[in-house]
C-alpha cells in the first residue's frame, strides 16, 4: 500500500473490531484511525482508542460520557457519546469504515456511512438481513462500495465475476458444521451454552458461535448473499466443509468452480477489505498449502438435525418482513439460551413459531425496520415467557 489510508472502526471492542485493530496496528505507517466506537465498554474503548491513536472515541450509552472523558484524560482523543454521535462518526469522510456493531443497533450507523459514500466494510449480518433492499438501494444512490467481511461473502466477492454475471451458475457458501456437526438431536437437546460456543475452528463472539452451532448463521448468510450479489435463492447453495479452508465458491457455466482459500482467521478478510482494491499483508495466520494442508472434505447439510437453514429460503420467498423477523427472533432466542432460559433445540422452535404469525408489513424506511424489529422481539419474548410458564406448571402438576 502507498498513501496513508484513514479508517473508522464501529464496534472496536468486539471480536471483529479487535481483529481489525490488529491489522491496522500492523500497518501503522499506512493506516490512520479516525473514529472508534463501542456501546458500554468504556475501559475497552479507551484502551483501543489510545492503542490506535484515534482522533475520536464514541460510547453509545450517553450516560457513560463522563467516564469515557475521564478515561481519555491526558490524551488528544475527543470523547463523544450517544447514538447520534455514533452516526456522526460513521458518516465521517474516511477511506474505509469498518461496520462491526453487533445486532440491529448497527443499522443506522451503517446507513449513515453508506449515505456518505466511500467504502464500507460490513461485518455484522443484521443490517443486510433486516434491511437488505434499503441498504443496497442507498449504496447505489450514493455510489458507496460495500465490502463483505464475513469470510464466506468475502470469498465470494473475490471470485465473483461482476462483469459477466450471466456466466455464473450459482454461489456456494461453505459451513464448518459447528461444534455439533456429528451430534444426534437427542444430544443437542441437552447441549449447554459452553458447548455451543466452543467452535472447532473459529474464535468468535458467543452469539455468532451459537448461530454456527444451530447453522442459523448460514441461514442468515444465504439472505446476505441474496442481497449482496443480487442472486436468486435457487442459485445459492450451502455445503458442509469441516476444515474451514475453502471459505466459499462460485460455479460458472463452463464447469469451472472458483474457490477462495485461507486459514480460518478473520484477519484475512479484514486485511482484504482494508487493502481493497489492492491487498495488504495480514498479521494473521497463513495457510501452508504445501506441507500442512489438511484433507478437504465436503458433505450436504443435514436439514433434519439442523432445520434452521431451510428457514432462509422460506423467508426469501415470503419477503423482507420475514427476513427481518428471522434475524430479530433468533437474536432474542440465542440470548435466552445463553441465559439458561431455553434449551438449545428450543432456539429453532421459538424462532419458527414467531415466523408463523408475523405481520408482513412493507419496510420502506429505517424507521419501519426498527419498529418491525421491536415488534418481533416483543412477540418472541412473550412466546418464551409463555412456554417457560407452561413448563413450570407442568412440572408442578
Amino acid at each position: 500500500m502507498g498513501d496513508v489510508r484513514s479508517v473508522s472502526i464501529l464496534g472496536v471492542t468486539g471480536s471483529v473490531g479487535r481483529a481489525t485493530a490488529d491489522v491496522v496496528k500492523a500497518h501503522r505507517a499506512t493506516m490512520r484511525v479516525h473514529a472508534v466506537t463501542a456501546y458500554r465498554d468504556v475501559a475497552g474503548l479507551a484502551r483501543m482508542a489510545m492503542e490506535l491513536e484515534a482522533s475520536v472515541a464514541v460510547i453509545g450509552d450517553d450516560s457513560l460520557y463522563q467516564a469515557l472523558k475521564h478515561a481519555l484524560a491526558g490524551t488528544d482523543i475527543r470523547a463523544a457519546a450517544g447514538a447520534q454521535a455514533i452516526e456522526e462518526a460513521a458518516s465521517s469522510p474516511v477511506d474505509v469504515t469498518m461496520a462491526a456493531i453487533v445486532g440491529v443497533a448497527g443499522l443506522r450507523p451503517v446507513m449513515a456511512a453508506i449515505r456518505r459514500g466511500g467504502v464500507i466494510a460490513i461485518a455484522n449480518k443484521e443490517p443486510l438481513v433486516a434491511a437488505g433492499t434499503l441498504i443496497m438501494r442507498a449504496a447505489r444512490r450514493s455510489g458507496a462500495t460495500i465490502l463483505p467481511v464475513d469470510s464466506e461473502h468475502n470469498a465470494i466477492f473475490q471470485v465473483f465475476d461482476r462483469d459477466r454475471r450471466g456466466t455464473i451458475e450459482k454461489i456456494i457458501l461453505t459451513a464448518s458444521g459447528g461444534p455439533f456437526r456429528t451430534w444426534s438431536h437427542a444430544q443437542m437437546e441437552s447441549a449447554t451454552p459452553a458447548q455451543a460456543v466452543a467452535h472447532p475452528n473459529w474464535s468468535m463472539g458467543a452469539k455468532i458461535s451459537v448461530d454456527s452451532a444451530t447453522m442459523m448463521n448460514k441461514a442468515l448468510e444465504v439472505i446476505e448473499a441474496h442481497y449482496l450479489f443480487d442472486m436468486p435463492a435457487d442459485k445459492i447453495d450451502v455445503v458442509i466443509h469441516p476444515q474451514s479452508v475453502i471459505h466459499s465458491m462460485v460455479s460458472y457455466c463452463d464447469g469451472s468452480v472458483l474457490a477462495q482459500m485461507g486459514a480460518p482467521d478473520m484477519r484475512t478478510p479484514i486485511a482484504y477489505c482494508l487493502g481493497w482494491p489492492g491487498r495488504c499483508k495480514t498479521p494473521g495466520s497463513f495457510l501452508d498449502v504445501l506441507s500442512a494442508m489438511p484433507a478437504l472434505t465436503f458433505e450436504p447439510p443435514d436439514h433434519t438435525r439442523f432445520p434452521a437453514l431451510a428457514l432462509a429460503y422460506d423467508c426469501l420467498e415470503s419477503g423482507a418482513a420475514s427476513c427481518l423477523a428471522l434475524n430479530a427472533a433468533n437474536e432474542v432466542a440465542v440470548a435466552a439460551f445463553l441465559d439458561g432460559q431455553i434449551g438449545f433445540t428450543e432456539i429453532y422452535s421459538a424462532v419458527s413459531s414467531c415466523l408463523e404469525k408475523i405481520d408482513r408489513l412493507p419496510l420502506d424506511s429505517i424507521d419501519d425496520v426498527v419498529l418491525s424489529d421491536e415488534a418481533v422481539r416483543r412477540d418472541i419474548l412473550r412466546y418464551i415467557h409463555k412456554d417457560r410458564s407452561a413448563k413450570a406448571a407442568a412440572g408442578h402438576s
